[in-house]
């Protein structure tokens, strides 16, 4: 699975029991923080709490995009295996 199908499969299935919010690692060197997101089939659309320097709230990123998702959450790390992760064998 190429990253860009791995970030959209991620978002696509995003369980209810972990906070939508973090911070998006974007490839052009941005980071962005975001409160909630909606996805579509090449774009994750994000929304900010707070704007950013030239007033946006909203940013529209393609999954290629991103290089990483910083979770902002205190969770145990327990509580990602819904998401498909897993301790080592």
């Amino acid at each position: 699975m190429q990253t860009a199908e791995a970030w959209r499969a991620l978002f696509e299935n995003w369980p209810e029991s972990i906070p939508r919010a973090g911070i998006l690692v974007a490839s052009f060197g941005e980071t962005i923080q975001f409160k909630d997101f909606l996805i579509s089939g090449s774009i994750l659309l994000v929304e900010r709490e707070i704007p950013d320097s030239l007033g946006a709230r909203k940013v529209l990123i393609a999954y290629d995009a991103i290089q990483a998702v910083k979770i902002t959450a205190p969770l145990d790390l327990a509580r990602f295996q819904v998401m498909g992760f897993q301790p080592p064998f």
